[in-house]
Order: structure tokens, then C-alpha cells, then sequence
């Protein structure tokens, strides 16, 4: 572990107690403080910047990785993996400056670069539960879960599975209670685990398809009971997130899948891109009944529910509206092009970023689109979604070229 001088000041102390507090300005998990692209109501966000403008500071990220960065008390974690130096580490920066707090090395050796021209080598995002920072790589062919302490020290690490890499991996951690959740699906015959938080025990494991697929586990209220749903092998499964108990699965899903799964609170939505395209909606009270399907390319970019509506950012650029009980269209606008990030939702706003390093900010609602309000560029390259906490946004992006440089930026009004 590196650690920066700023690591053992006063401040650096302050922000890991701060951690445990005002959950609602902080971005604990990749997507967002209720796990559903949603941002916190009331706070004010900038709509324009640019590399000049509205920008609060810039950092600059060793390596490459498309994880979200995730916003708690004083700090801001990501993961990226650097090829030249084969490791795979977690970074930590101050969240008000941006100067770098300490970077942890957790794993070192050949990196597994099979896969997609955009994938990377750390692709899921840390996990914060108040205590403690969970991440997920795959390395040496294999899915191991860490947990870190908030000045990141290693604290315990599980292999969870063997991998066959196909296209890559980026699935998150996900915390209920006192379990850590991890997929590893892939066409080897996958696994789902329970990890106690604590420790890193297996606590259970249910077995999954052999077919590649890239989902993070949605843990949800729905029916009535806690249930930790996946899409993608082919099937929508539900399970007791304590337990590992599967309590429904139907036939449905598409293969491959990338999106965390969304509800309504009655129906669970999901999507997918091979070998057909694919969004679903499925009733959660195990009767396994598909309420609807369309066959509509929503492959990356995970989707966003309000207001009895299931909105998407397509791969292709168009932002999408459906009835979220019949799953009729209500609208569709062209906002850009190529699209892996997923939008987050400030109020009536949607801040949506391109795989070229492009943030839409428009208003929409379930009536219809509103108003394009603006597009911003930060460097040429995105695939990470923006984080936006505290009236500010915490964007990943990167400068191409020989010297690719990736940067984490911090926009906010000034």
C-alpha cells in the first residue's frame, strides 16, 4: 500500500469518521446512494462545464479502469488496473481537492486482457457499507472479492470463482445486512456467493449457467421480501440475499447482459444485447409471469424507473420512455451516440455520458422530452457513470492518444 503524507493528517482522520455520516451527500455504490441511478433531491448541479469551466479540480488516475468512482465523508475510491506494472489497486483522493490520500495494490501479476476492445481491467466499482470498501477483480483467471479498510489496508480476500474470460468482467460487490454479495457468470458454469462482511467466509453459493454474462445483483424490496435479483444466462432469477435461497426463476432474460436490474415496486426490469436484444419486465412475486418485453437494444447502460415509467439510454444514443406496467412507448429523442455509462437522475434532469467523454444534461419526464439543455466534453473517452453528490459530479474520463491519460474530474459551480 502507498500512502500518501496526507494520509496521516488531522483531516484524513476527520474524513474516515465523516464517513459514517450524511449518507444522503455521498455516492456510496456504483450506482448511486439508493443503488438505482438516483441522486439525492435538493441539491443544486452544475449543467455546463468544460475543462475550463466549473471545474473544481482535476486528478490524474494511474492506468486504466471504467469503474465508477464512489463519493464518501472526505474521500473519493476507484479501482484501475495498469498494465505496464500488472496490478490492479484501489486509489483514494480528498474530496475537496482532489490531491491523492493513498493508492492499495490488490493484486499484482499477469492481468487478464482477454476480452472486448473497451473493456478493461477494472471495471466494477467499490463498495462502501459504513464501515468497510469491498471490490471485486478477476485475476489469474479467477473472481476474488477484497475488503479494505477506509485508509486501505487489506482486511480479508476470497477467491470466489474460477473465470473464463470472454468479454471481461465488471461486476460490483453488493452489501445487504451482514452478506457481500458477488457474480461471476461465465461460460464455464458461474457462481452467485454470499461472503460474510467480516471475515470473507463463504457463506453460501448458488450455481449459474455456463454462459458469459456482466450483472451486478440488485438487492431490492418487492413482494413483500428482500430479494437479490440478476438477469442475464438466459433467465431472471431471485434470491434470499442472507440465505442464497432461490426463490423464483423464469426464462426470459437474453445471455449476456450488463445493466443491474431496477424495480418499480412490483415489476423487475432488465436488459440485454446478445444474442438478441432484449428488455424485460418481470412480476417479483414468483408466479413467473413476464409483464411485458420488447426487443429494444438497452445492452450497457443500466436503466433508470420514476413516476410509474421505465426510462433508458440505448446504445445507440436515444434516451427512451416506457409505461412501466404495459411497457408501451411513450417517447424516444436522438440525444448522442455510443453509450456504456448509465444516466443518473437529479430531479427532472438526466445526465447521460458518450463513450467520446460527452455529458447530456437534459429534462425529461414522463409526459415527454423537455429540453437539451447542454452538452459538456471532458477529455475523448468515458465509459465510467458520473457519481453526483453534494451539489457536485465526480466524472472519469480519459485523453486518447500515445500518452492515453485517464483524469478524475470534480465539477461544481463556482
Amino acid at each position: 500500500m502507498k500512502i500518501y503524507p496526507a494520509l496521516l493528517s488531522v483531516p484524513f482522520l476527520f474524513g474516515v469518521l465523516a464517513a459514517h455520516a450524511a449518507p444522503s451527500a455521498d455516492w456510496p455504490v456504483w450506482r448511486g446512494p439508493t443503488a438505482d441511478g438516483h441522486a439525492a433531491a435538493g441539491q443544486t448541479v452544475p449543467v455546463k462545464w468544460s475543462e475550463t469551466e466549473n471545474v473544481v479540480w482535476r486528478a490524474p488516475i494511474r492506468g486504466r479502469g471504467h469503474s465508477t468512482p464512489i463519493v464518501v465523508g472526505r474521500h473519493v475510491y476507484l479501482t484501475s488496473a495498469d498494465e505496464a506494472k500488472q496490478e490492479q489497486f484501489v486509489l483514494c483522493f480528498d474530496r475537496a481537492s482532489g490531491q491523492p490520500q493513498w493508492e492499495t495494490v490488490v493484486h499484482r501479476g499477469p492481468l487478464d486482457t482477454i476480452g472486448h476492445r473497451n473493456t478493461s481491467q477494472a471495471s466494477g466499482s467499490v463498495t462502501w457499507d459504513g464501515e468497510r470498501l469491498y471490490v471485486n477483480f478477476l485475476h489469474d483467471k479467477a473472481i476474488h472479492a477484497t475488503a479494505l479498510d477506509p485508509a486501505g489496508k487489506i482486511l480479508w480476500q476470497q477467491r470466489v470463482s474460477d473465470y473464463v474470460p470472454h468479454q471481461g468482467f465488471g461486476s460490483s460487490p453488493v452489501v445487504h445486512e451482514s452478506v457481500v454479495l458477488v457474480a461471476a457468470d461465465h461460460k464455464g458454469g458461474g457462481k452467485l456467493v454470499g461472503l460474510d462482511k467480516r471475515t470473507g467466509k463463504l457463506l453460501w453459493q448458488q450455481d449459474r449457467p455456463k454462459v458469459a454474462n456482466y450483472a451486478s445483483p440488485a438487492v431490492v424490496k418487492i413482494a413483500g421480501r428482500t430479494q437479490a435479483v440478476l438477469g442475464g444466462c438466459g433467465v431472471v432469477a431471485s434470491f434470499d440475499p442472507l440465505t442464497g435461497k432461490k426463490l423464483w426463476e423464469i426464462e426470459g432474460s437474453t445471455d449476456e447482459t450488463v445493466v443491474t436490474a431496477v424495480t418499480d415496486g412490483r415489476r423487475v426490469f432488465v436488459s440485454g444485447g446478445y444474442p438478441k436484444n432484449n428488455v424485460t419486465a418481470v412480476e417479483a412475486d414468483g408466479s413467473g409471469k413476464i409483464a411485458w418485453q420488447n426487443n429494444v437494444r438497452v445492452y450497457v447502460p443500466s436503466m433508470l424507473v420514476r413516476d410509474g415509467h421505465l426510462f433508458a439510454m440505448l446504445d445507440t444514443g436515444h434516451a427512451v420512455c416506457w409505461k412501466a406496467d404495459t411497457g408501451e412507448e411513450v417517447w424516444r429523442e436522438k440525444v448522442d451516440k455510443d453509450y456504456y455509462a448509465s444516466p443518473v437522475l437529479v430531479g427532472d434532469r438526466f445526465y447521460a455520458t458518450s463513450l467520446r467523454g460527452v455529458t447530456s444534461v437534459f429534462e425529461a419526464t414522463a409526459q415527454g422530452f423537455g429540453k437539451l439543455l447542454a452538452q459538456n466534453s471532458l477529455g475523448d473517452e468515458a465509459l465510467a457513470t458520473p457519481a453526483i453528490c453534494g451539489g457536485r459530479i465526480y466524472l472519469r474520463s480519459a485523453k486518447k492518444g500515445d500518452g492515453r491519460q485517464e483524469s478524475l474530474w470534480c465539477i461544481g459551480e463556482k
